[in-house]
């Protein structure tokens, strides 16, 4: 198999040492470069091509969610971004979702997490960590449903609609597949056509639609992986 190319961006040295020691050692992964800010990981990740940038929130000269924005603003193929986030950093999920993000991890997840969350995001799925997922939700409680809900959503199926709200809560396909009591290869065609529908990059995204057209409402029981 070809081996996941991973950028990692963070403005800590030590903490780039540190996630590049654990993903180094790690079969199947290869980390190919680092950057220091949100303008130096736009440009390495347009030279070097990595499957996956790790990209901190908070860092100089422009910061991760804007740094996001940049290099996804071409639209696919580019690389999945998995934000690193804090406690303290409540305030810049939804943004960095609608970004394009593709996944968050809290940064004192452990090593074996990590892994998991790059190989999931190399594979085209997404993931949000528990208590970013509810974060998310607790966000969305306080701005209400937007005002302008995603284009094409009058485009989906009476059944594609009820997908993307059991999307919205967090739940896998094979959990949804149970639900609605039909195949999970069902489920993954529903998905595909959902996001090409209303232009979507990933399942990340659906949730935020879900929640913007007020498919979903605040306080909807989640999964971990979305």
């Amino acid at each position: 198999m070809t081996a996941i190319r991973v950028l990692i961006a963070d403005d800590q040295a030590l903490v780039r040492a540190g996630l590049a020691s654990i993903l180094g050692s790690e079969p199947g992964i290869d980390v190919i470069g680092e950057a220091a800010d949100g303008e130096e990981a736009v440009a390495r990740a347009k030279r070097l091509g990595p499957d996956v940038v790790l990209m901190d929130i908070r860092m100089p000269v422009c910061d991760g969610i804007e740094a996001t924005r940049r290099l996804l603003a071409a639209g696919p193929p580019g690389p999945r971004v998995l934000i690193l986030t804090t406690f303290g950093d409540d305030e810049y999920v939804y943004a960095a979702l609608t970004a394009g993000a593709s996944g968050f991890l809290l940064k004192n997840a452990p090593p074996e997490q990590l892994i998991d969350a790059i190989r999931v995001l190399a594979a085209g799925e997404a993931l949000l960590a528990p208590s970013v997922t509810r974060r998310l939700i607790e966000a969305f409680a306080r701005l209400g449903p937007s005002a302008s809900p995603p284009t094409g959503l009058d485009e989906l199926t009476p059944r594609e609609l009820e997908v993307l709200s059991l999307l919205g809560r967090g739940l896998s396909n094979a959990e949804i597949a149970a639900a609605l009591v039909v195949e999970s290869s069902t489920v993954k065609t529903h998905v595909n056509r959902i996001l090409t529908k209303l232009e979507l990059r990933d399942r990340a995204q659906a949730v935020v639609a879900a929640y913007e057209s007020g498919l979903v409402e605040p306080g909807a029981e989640t999964r971990k992986r979305v």
